[in-house]
Formats: structure tokens, C-alpha cells, sequence
């Protein structure tokens, strides 16, 4: 074991003397690496949490910049940061809360030709992006390569949560294929409670940690959902699907291919 120091004994107490967790659970998170697509609403509670844990290398994938629009739910972001890289704000902020953490930026949005290469590099994904292109890319990608990832979407007034690790039920399983364009919702045309993505990104960031840390009960063959009028969670439990045309038998999909979307920065809309 590595010998921790007098500051990260303090710093990481809490952890320490936590059943389930302790100092070998806490070695795991100083060992790990985690890789955060998207770093706006979801992204910004699931990135302060995980540096506050003491996760040792955090990648940031983000090809957007800050807006006034987003500083209602984007909380790892400040007015001052305003015009400038998400990746660049959410290092700053991240570093100043925990130095232990390595930041790694990757100030560009997560494609066909980058997921494979990007999420191989890394032990847990998050996926905290506002389109289904990007999430169905990281489901892919993190099945094919047998990654383990947590999805969060947000809506409105409610949100919802799976985990996946190899070998259990895919977002395709769920969802074998994207919705129509014209189907398609998001928090830019509809709105959002900003507080959802606090109460939904915490969770990612909890499936997170106790992945790293050993801890096995996650929300895998699951969705789990909520919503903010009626203050209720509902779980729904499902099974991986033995003809998913990713994950199952005899699988169709067996290349990345990227659903035709455009980021709501390039829309003038900054979701």
C-alpha cells in the first residue's frame, strides 16, 4: 500500500473510517481514472464530487464554452468564466478544491473517431451529455472496449439514472435505437429545474465511487427515475436482451457510428 500522507489522511477521513470504503477503498480512488463526457449540468456535481473524493486522473471531454444561459444549473462554473472553455473553468475549479486530483482536458465533443481511443485510456465513464448521439457513442464504445459507465439524462422537472458493467443490460437493451429528431426534447426548447442536475449527477458520481471503491450493489440492469413535483423515485428493473443488436448474442452493431446531432452551443441554444 502506498503510504498516505498526514493531508490526505485528514482530507479523506470521512472515507477512511468508513465501513466499506476505508483505506484500501481510498487507495483504489487515488489509483483511478475517470473520464467525464460533458461538464454542464450533470457534468459539474459529479466533477466536484469525484475531486473532492480524491479520484487520482479525471479526464474532461467538452467542446463548449460557458454562457450566462448555463450558470443556472452548471455550477462548476462562475460569471468571471463566462466566454471561456468549460474544460479550462471546470480544471480551475476542480484543482482548487482537491490539487491531488490530475486533470486532463479534452476540449473537444466526443465523436466516432475519438470514443474508442478517448474511454480505453480510462477505468469508469460518466456520461453527462445533453444529446443522444453523445450517449449512444459512450454505451457503444464502453460495451465494445467492456468499460463500466453510468448514463444520466435531465428534463423538465425529472431525470433519470443506469449503470452498465460488462455484462449486464445495455442502454440499447432498453433502447435499441435513437428517437426521431423531431421526438427529441432537450432543456434548451423545454427547460430544466436546475437543482435536478445536483440530484441526478450526485447519484452519478455515488455509482461511481462505490464502482472504484468494491462496493457491488449499483444500479445495473436498472433505470432509476425521479421526479422533482411528486418527489418520487421509481425503479425499473430489466434484463439484458439476448438479440440486443449490441450487447446480445448475435450482435449487428459492431462498429461506432454517430447519430447525426448538432451541440446546442452550435444551435445558439447553449443547453
Amino acid at each position: 500500500m502506498t503510504e498516505l500522507t498526514q493531508e490526505q489522511k485528514l482530507r479523506y477521513n470521512r472515507h477512511l473510517i468508513l465501513e466499506g470504503i476505508g483505506r484500501e477503498g481510498q487507495e483504489r480512488l487515488l489509483k483511478s481514472r475517470v473520464l467525464l463526457v460533458g461538464v454542464g449540468g450533470l457534468g459539474s456535481p459529479v466533477a466536484l464530487y469525484l475531486a473532492a473524493a480524491g479520484i487520482g486522473t479525471l479526464g474532461l471531454v467538452d467542446g463548449d464554452s460557458v454562457s450566462l444561459a448555463n450558470l443556472q444549473r452548471q455550477v462548476l462554473h462562475s460569471t468571471p468564466d463566462i466566454g471561456r472553455p468549460k474544460v479550462d473553468s471546470a480544471a480551475e475549479s476542480i484543482q482548487s478544491l482537491n490539487p491531488d486530483v490530475k486533470v486532463v482536458k479534452y476540449p473537444f465533443f466526443l465523436s466516432e473517431e475519438n470514443a474508442k481511443e478517448l474511454i480505453g485510456d480510462y477505468d469508469f465513464i460518466i456520461d453527462g451529455s445533453d444529446n443522444f448521439a453523445t450517449k449512444y457513442l459512450v454505451n457503444d464504445a464502453c460495451v465494445m472496449l467492456g468499460k463500466a459507465f453510468t448514463m444520466g439524462g435531465i428534463n423538465r422537472y425529472s431525470g433519470q439514472l443506469m449503470t452498465h458493467i460488462p455484462g449486464s443490460a445495455c442502454y440499447r437493451c432498453l433502447f435499441p435505437e435513437p428517437p426521431a429528431f423531431k421526438d427529441v426534447e432537450t432543456c434548451a426548447t423545454v427547460g430544466v429545474l436546475g437543482s435536478i442536475a445536483g440530484i441526478l449527477g450526485t447519484m452519478q458520481a455515488t455509482e461511481c465511487l462505490k464502482y472504484l471503491a468494491g462496493i457491488d450493489k449499483l444500479l445495473t440492469n436498472t433505470l432509476l427515475t425521479f421526479g422533482a413535483i411528486t418527489m418520487e423515485w421509481n425503479r425499473f428493473d430489466f434484463q439484458q436482451d439476448n438479440s440486443c443488436p449490441l450487447c446480445g448474442s448475435t450482435p449487428t452493431i459492431t462498429e461506432l457510428k454517430e447519430y447525426a446531432f448538432q451541440p446546442c452551443s452550435k444551435l445558439g441554444l447553449n443547453q
